[in-house]
């Protein structure tokens, strides 16, 4: 496998990024995002966000997206089953009991994007998934064996392997199927 390393909140990155990328590919996965100084923490809020600070949170979740999209989707409409897999969040979902006013709406938009490509390029055979991640357990990688990233913070963060086994099991699907959007929260996640 080959890496391609692009800062999208850079104007110029998405074309960039696919001028180095194969000239075709059978998946995208999309896992980007970045949130507010203060978010999922008792000290945000949205009155105190800075302007600059939510422009750049929007150029990147959203405007970040779009334009890495727009220029790898020709790349991978060249594949026989192309498959899109967008990154979104619990807190991107209604009523998810999240106040983080921009990263919420940002991710929220994904859905917007995910409808909107599925029906543009349906006859294509483009199949996306939004896969509607809760929090994750990030400080235990895979080479942490699973049971003891599920035992962390006790079953209130997802272990990074799950998120691993939902991706492996969308790439199997054959290409009469797809799944529309997957919603992944923490077991002992209240708001779920």
């Amino acid at each position: 496998q080959h890496w391609i390393s692009a800062d999208l909140s850079q104007p110029d990155a998405a074309s960039q990024l696919a001028a180095a990328c194969p000239q075709s590919l059978d998946v995208l996965i999309y896992n980007l995002g970045i949130w507010e100084d203060t978010a999922f923490s008792e000290d945000y809020d949205f009155l105190s966000q800075n302007d600059q600070a939510i422009r750049r949170l929007v150029d990147v979740n959203l405007t970040g997206a779009l334009l890495a999209i727009r220029h790898l989707l020709p790349h991978l409409l060249r594949s026989k089953q192309p498959r899109l897999i967008l990154t979104g969040s619990t807190s991107g979902l209604r009523q998810s009991g999240r106040p983080e006013v921009a990263f919420g709406a940002t991710k929220f938009a994904l859905n917007g994007l995910a409808d909107s490509l599925r029906e543009g390029y349906r006859d294509q055979g483009l199949a996306v998934t939004c896969l509607q991640l809760g929090y994750l357990n990030t400080e235990d990688g895979l080479d942490v064996p699973l049971h003891a990233a599920a035992e962390r913070d006790q079953g209130e963060t997802i272990p990074v392997h799950d998120v691993l086994t939902i991706v492996r099991s969308l790439l199997q699907l054959s290409p009469a199927s797809f799944i529309r959007e997957l919603t992944l929260p923490a077991l002992r996640d209240p708001r779920f």
